[in-house]
């Protein structure tokens, strides 16, 4: 069952190279050594909380307000590790607690697509090359980014936002919501850095809290409204 999970998990770990590389790449302009690059990596694992935690620190955001907004970002995994526990066979609990730390996006949709169940065995499987990827693959892109040259490296820093700006146009084009979303969380922002002076940090975990809380409500509002009609 090992080898049938590292089977399911190598097209995962293709699609993880470039992503930890440029990972990589850009913690390497953020400032992080190698040693903080393959730490993040290994004690995270989460790609999108990773990009998030290095935009945060070139913000010179503190410590908790990072945790802060990783936590709110990863809390779907909660209902992930939930929903896949139905699909596991009965192994000791030890063994899902570590391999639910290996709960990603991607492994997650490979185990739930399975047919039948998944023992502790596959999903060990399915992980350990996923990870030995991303964990890898950070360190090479850090170590690739130490011989690229200056001026390539500070315009590495750019690339971040257009990262984040390329993963939120597709969702804007399917959802409107994200748009709404997206202004009224920098609206909230920048009204708290300039106007109550509020640190970057904190100003960035309160827009996204509050916009998304105002946002589920309207679009709750919205289809009562319709519902009513």
């Amino acid at each position: 069952m090992f080898r049938d999970g590292v089977k399911s998990g190598t097209a995962i770990a293709i699609g993880y190279a470039p992503v930890a590389l440029m990972f990589g790449l850009l913690a390497k302009s953020t400032g992080l050594t190698l040693i903080d690059t393959t730490l993040m990596s290994m004690i995270v694992f989460a790609g999108a909380a990773q990009y998030i935690s290095l935009n945060l620190l070139s913000l010179g955001t503190g410590p908790f307000e990072i945790i802060l907004t990783t936590f709110i970002l990863n809390i779907r995994h909660f209902l992930m590790s939930a929903s896949l526990h139905e699909k596991a066979e009965h192994d000791a609990l030890w063994k899902k607690a570590l391999y639910a730390f290996g709960i990603t996006d991607e492994t997650f949709s490979v185990a739930a697509m399975k047919e039948g169940t998944v023992s502790a065995s596959y999903m060990f499987g399915l992980i350990s090359i996923s990870y030995s990827s991303w964990v890898v693959h950070s360190a090479i892109g850090h170590i690739v980014g130490a011989y690229l040259p200056e001026t390539v490296q500070i315009g590495l820093s750019v690339a971040l936002y257009a990262m984040f700006v390329g993963l939120l146009v597709p969702a804007i084009k399917t959802e409107r919501k994200a748009l709404w979303l997206a202004v009224c969380s920098g609206l909230m922002n920048s009204a708290l850095l300039l106007w109550l002076n509020v640190p970057k940090g904190w100003a960035i975990v309160i827009s996204t809290i509050v916009s998304a809380i105002c946002m589920q409500w309207i679009v709750e509002k919205g289809k009562e409204a319709e519902y009513v009609r």
